[in-house]
């Protein structure tokens, strides 16, 4: 089970029984992989990204990105992987799709930031 102790000692008190917390631990879980998944679908259907990150090199207000790939792994509630450009790449801590087709991934270094990428420019309009 995924949860701390503080956590599950909460969850006890307001009247939920320890099968309940390893259905929800389990259920947590799930929705991670699916969500990992997921991301990693939209990543390989996709050969351009269009990001709302600001980039030194590039005076784009939405760069583009060429996608080589995107591989994550989970464990437990955590989410994490790496994010591969024609060029430059990044750490991926975690991520989820958005309702208007583009996904936010926080990004480790080099970014350190969330970010989000669409499949155009003018989803982020």
């Amino acid at each position: 089970m995924h949860f701390d102790q503080r956590t599950q000692r909460a969850l006890h008190e307001v009247g939920l029984e320890t099968g309940d917390l390893r259905a929800a631990s389990e259920a947590v879980v799930e929705a991670v992989e699916a969500d990992a998944a997921a991301l990693e679908d939209v990543f390989g259907e996709r050969e351009t990204v269009y990001s709302d990150m600001e980039m030194a090199h590039s005076s784009a207000a939405y760069p583009e990105h060429t996608v080589e790939s995107l591989d994550l792994t989970t464990h437990a509630d955590e989410m994490r992987g790496w994010l591969r450009f024609d060029t430059w790449g990044a750490y991926v801590e975690d991520g989820r799709i958005l309702d208007d087709d583009s996904v936010e991934l926080t990004l480790g270094p080099p970014i350190h930031d969330r970010v989000r990428f669409a499949p155009d420019r003018e989803t982020f309009r």
